[in-house]
């Protein structure tokens, strides 16, 4: 069975990155059925039979493979082919593409997605590219798939928001007032990370809480019953557009093939 191994900060961006993934599938392939989908390939983290894997548990479970599958990680320098240092995420990301590798050699992984926050350091993405350029080319085939939501994953939630009564659309209303801007249509500027006064209603995090009375059912709504074409025009600043692209760049392919 085909593997999709996704990387990830936490379960709430692994559900929200792999039904977005799928939804785009469905609609790009016109074969694809939803049922269809399980007996074409899983989602997978590193260790096998995970879900997905966490950044912050990177380390250990190379660790693990050391001891348990008899991995011996590939030395390198910390800096590109060119020469130039890794930007921040670089050198982790390498390290998991060179786990993967060595994980192909006994599981049918095609792909990897890796998901991450921005946090309002763009140089996260760079360091991403940097790595996904150095193994572009490399057999066997790996298709490496980036997701960067600009600031937080809330944001690609909140760019799926829309008000479903009167009730929901008074709250949002009511945010629009205090901030004088959308949230849902320009949930990129929502940069604060406070969840104390003044600085809470700038935070993605809370204004997703409010609008959706920190119900993840409803939050859930936001990805998986908008519109791609709505979620597409919103995401333009929050990264959540180019995902959508990398996913049709690189995972149709893979099945299609």
């Amino acid at each position: 069975m085909n593997e999709f191994i996704i990387i990830v900060e936490s379960g709430a961006d692994a559900r929200t990155a792999t039904k977005l993934a799928e939804r785009i599938l469905l609609e790009k392939i016109d074969w694809l059925e939803p049922e269809l989908i399980q007996n074409i390939f899983h989602w997978r983290g590193l260790e096998e039979g995970a879900e997905y894997s966490c950044w912050r548990d990177i380390i250990k479970i190379i660790d693990d493979a050391k001891k348990q599958l008899g991995y011996k990680p590939t030395r390198f320098l910390g800096h590109h082919s060119n020469g130039v240092p890794f930007k921040a995420d670089g050198v982790r990301t390498i390290k998991v593409l060179n786990l993967i590798r060595f994980l192909q050699k006994t599981r049918q992984i095609k792909a990897v997605l890796f998901i991450r926050d921005m946090d309002n350091q763009p140089e996260r993405r760079e360091g991403l590219e940097q790595a996904r350029s150095q193994h572009m080319q490399r057999k066997p085939e790996l298709e490496i798939i980036i997701g960067t939501a600009d600031p937080k994953r809330e944001a690609w939630a909140l760019n799926g928001f829309i008000s479903s009564n009167q009730q929901e659309e008074k709250n949002l209303e009511t945010i629009k007032t205090q901030l004088s801007f959308d949230p849902c249509i320009e949930s990129h500027r929502l940069r604060s990370t406070s969840r104390k006064e003044p600085d809470r209603i700038r935070n993605p995090k809370v204004v997703l809480e409010q609008l959706t009375y920190n119900d993840m059912e409803r939050e859930r709504l936001c990805w998986e019953d908008t519109s791609l074409e709505i979620l597409r025009e919103r995401g333009v600043h929050t990264g959540l557009q180019d995902y959508i692209c990398e996913v049709e760049q690189y995972l149709i392919s893979v099945i299609e093939g």
